[in-house]
């Protein structure tokens, strides 16, 4: 598809869809909006008349098998993201999915199969983004041996950290209903770690749920399954030890961090994930490390998308390959929270 236009088609615009990939996409020569399928028709009418999107459809089923669409944009919660994209898939269109990328890794799979049984199609998963920026200079400072040996990494990562509140609703990054094996931003701390340091191998995990009981929606009280805080032990592949903690209830506690330490060499990136420091044997402190410009790549998402479609790059961030990776991870940690035995990750 050098040169034609790529019309593409929306099922469910979320937050992170209008923020990002509807306008994004939008702004890519020869692209086309071309339907929305959103929760409702009202919802997706805003969305279509905000954006100019020129049809809305109220069965995301109809739109995937639309003739007049090329790609399916799909910014549903979890829940929905395996079904969607298998369905598109098979109906020949290029996916770009959101993250997390499925409910878990079984589902993860079945959509990295669909993928594969149809290699002419470009499948995308939205890469975990806070890092971007500074994910080429840390992954070239770990190889080129700035570190040594890479002996022990801690990630502290917080998500809107506050004192609980028992009367709020059950949000849906709490219903594994709705977002599975998904924990906070485990996953995209995971992700990130990942392209710096590798798979991990076996986790040992426990986890904390701060309100037993909320009120989903309909108003009936529903369990609480998924923790607002998780403390995870992780072996790596190339043989570190990883301390990892995710927190939504650390109110007034530290920001977000990550450290690697290694033989001769410590790094840490700061909590924007912005801003990287190091420091090496003989040295008496950290130092910030300039990035430059030019390898400050950020988001481009909705560009790598195109791009891949008309065959000028290939997917990098991210690919289902990566995505099972991640939901394996996921899963492994929700096996050994439930069983409280530490848990080998299943390898791709």
């Amino acid at each position: 598809m050098t040169d034609q236009a790529i019309r593409v088609g929306f099922v469910g615009a979320g937050n992170n869809t209008r923020r990002h990939h509807i306008p994004k996409l939008k702004a890519q020569a020869g692209v086309e909006l071309t339907a929305v399928a959103n929760r409702s028709r009202e919802s997706g009418e805003r969305v279509a008349k905000e954006f100019g999107i020129g049809r809305v459809d109220d069965d995301w089923r109809a739109l995937v098998r639309a003739p007049d669409v090329d790609a399916i944009c799909i910014g549903t919660w979890p829940y929905m993201h395996a079904e969607i994209t298998i369905a598109a898939l098979q109906a020949g269109k290029h996916v770009l999915c959101e993250a997390r990328m499925a409910m878990n890794a079984a589902e993860g799979r079945r959509m990295l199969e669909a993928a594969r049984r149809a290699p002419q199609l470009v499948a995308q998963l939205v890469p975990a983004p806070h890092t971007l920026e500074v994910d080429s200079t840390l992954t070239s400072l770990i190889a080129d041996g700035y570190v040594g040996e890479v002996l022990a990494v801690e990630v502290q990562a917080t998500q809107q950290p506050r004192f609980p509140e028992p009367g709020e609703p059950l949000h849906w990054r709490q219903d594994v209903s709705l977002s599975g094996h998904n924990i906070l931003n485990m996953g995209i701390w995971y992700e990130a770690m990942s392209r710096w340091l590798g798979e991990a191998r076996r986790v040992m995990a426990v986890g904390k749920v701060a309100v037993a009981r909320r009120q989903d929606a309909g108003g009936t009280l529903q369990d609480v399954k998924v923790p607002d805080h998780v403390e995870i032990l992780a072996n790596l592949a190339r043989g570190a030890l990883a301390r990892l903690r995710f927190s939504a209830i650390t109110a007034l506690g530290p920001a977000s961090e990550a450290w690697i330490f290694g033989s001769d060499g410590t790094l840490r990136l700061e909590a924007d994930a912005r801003r990287l420091w190091g420091g090496r044997r003989g040295d008496k402190a950290l130092a910030e490390i300039a990035i430059p410009a030019e390898r400050r790549i950020g988001w481009r998402v909705e560009e790598e998308f195109v791009n891949a479609i008309r065959g000028r790059e290939k997917i990098a961030r991210t690919t289902f390959e990566d995505g099972v990776r991640y939901m394996e991870f996921t899963d492994a940690v929700a096996k050994s929270m439930a069983t409280g035995h530490a848990v080998e990750v299943a390898p791709l």
